[in-house]
């Protein structure tokens, strides 16, 4: 069976984590194709976001230690050289959206995809934790860069630093969750949120993910004297005209990504 399936379902790309016997726990196969997966997904044209849920009752729980303790002292890389990293740590990173659909346990790398995507919903019955301080290891996908900007540096220290367990609503205070439903209602939210990603101009929603992401990591003033030339493929474009026409005519636009 593979450890991480791919459908298409019009414009959306469903990356499922498919190792539900252990709770989803990464092991070196899941790492790898977990990557080619988003690199599917980036090299598709008609897909336009996607969506990352869990096969089985959890999102994950963690890494799989046995299997991969022995290589972290190691310095292998998390994931293959050359395709997407799902953490966006290294250099090839996604260009699209990702949103996620979360339940059960989600730890460690869990949390740190979901830090990597863009919009969170997440079942009340959820359970989160960077427990890595309790197993000797050190969060090393992101957690350290992404958990205190999104959440604060005091309320991120809280989980990073004791490894203790919380729930979906601290993680709704935290802002590590957009949305908090029933478990049933999870993936389906997930995908209605896609689905409406998508019927918008892909163009316009790159360059607002590529600008945004500009704007934290490099800063504010680098990335507001670069937005007139991000703006202007956007203004020239088959999807301005679409969307315009549309306008007038009084209807939803249809966009081509051109």
């Amino acid at each position: 069976m593979p450890r991480v399936t791919y459908e298409k379902d019009g414009h959306l790309a469903l990356i499922g984590l498919n190792r539900p016997e252990k709770r989803n726990a990464f092991d070196r196969a899941m790492f790898d194709e977990l990557a080619a997966a988003y690199t599917k997904f980036e090299e598709d044209k008609d897909a336009r976001c996607a969506v990352v849920f869990a096969h089985g009752e959890h999102f994950t729980a963690g890494l799989d230690l046995a299997q991969i303790a022995p290589e972290l002292g190691k310095g292998t890389p998390m994931f293959p050289p050359g395709q997407v990293d799902p953490l966006g740590l290294t250099d090839r990173r996604r260009t699209k959206p990702v949103v996620l659909a979360i339940r059960g346990f989600c730890l460690t790398i869990g949390i740190e995809l979901a830090l990597a995507s863009d919009v969170i919903i997440v079942a009340d019955d959820t359970r989160f934790s960077q427990i890595e301080v309790k197993r000797g290891l050190f969060a090393f996908g992101g957690a350290t860069l992404r958990f205190p900007a999104l959440a604060g540096w005091h309320n991120a220290m809280r989980w990073i630093l004791t490894g203790d367990f919380f729930d979906a609503k601290e993680a709704y205070r935290l802002g590590l969750a957009q949305e908090v439903l029933p478990a049933a209602e999870v993936l389906p939210r997930a995908k209605a949120l896609a689905t409406t990603i998508a019927s918008a101009a892909p163009l316009g929603v790159q360059a607002m993910l590529a600008s945004a992401r500009n704007a934290i990591e490099s800063g504010v003033e680098i990335e507001a004297a670069f937005m007139p030339k991000r703006a202007l493929p956007i203004f020239a474009s088959e999807d301005l005209t679409e969307g315009v026409r549309s306008l007038v005519e009084k209807r939803e636009g249809v966009f081509k990504g051109k």
